[in-house]
């Protein structure tokens, strides 16, 4: 049985320190390990180099031009099989069921349905986008699909305006 006090570090976990300026003998005496003089050789010397070399390597970065938009929400998937295993035969699959059933995370702003397994139920299928092979099967089995234009939870996104309203000439 394992106990605190049987417990041992593994090998090769701690190193042991260095002792330095301790005489010639142990191989780091005099200098010890500092080399003769200069800034580096100073006591807390050595930190205010780094702003030496920050010019070079933010000249090494790619410049970053633009602006990216942020990303309009998050996408679930889901594959017939799914469909088959959780909605019974005439029942409507949208995003709301879909997140009730815990099929999506209830994060998910959209849901794509894809062909994986088969469908043999007559569902009203609802969603953002279908795989070709999926839309065919959920049509095969007499059921239907209706591809949702709106990406986020079925609200409009706002037209583009200028200038408050006004028509530009």
């Amino acid at each position: 049985m394992k106990a605190l006090h049987t417990i041992r570090k593994a090998a090769g976990s701690t190193k042991r320190m260095k002792r330095i300026g301790r005489g010639n003998a142990s191989g780091k005496g005099t200098y010890s390990g500092k080399g003769i003089k200069g800034q580096r050789a100073r006591s807390g010397g050595r930190s205010g180099l780094t702003a030496r070399s920050m010019r070079s390597y933010l000249l090494r970065i790619p410049k970053s031009r633009g602006f990216s938009v942020a990303k309009d929400g998050f996408s679930a998937i889901v594959n017939l099989y799914d469909l088959e295993k959780f909605f019974s035969d005439g029942e409507a699959v949208t995003l709301k069921t879909l997140k009730t059933k815990g099929l999506i995370p209830l994060r998910a702003q959209r849901v794509k349905v894809l062909s994986g397994g088969s469908l043999s139920k007559k569902l009203k299928v609802r969603a953002y986008r279908f795989s070709e092979h999926a839309r065919e099967a959920i049509l095969k089995a007499g059921g239907s699909v209706q591809t949702d234009s709106v990406a986020s939870g079925g609200k409009e996104k706002p037209s583009a305006v200028l200038d408050g309203g006004a028509k530009q000439a």
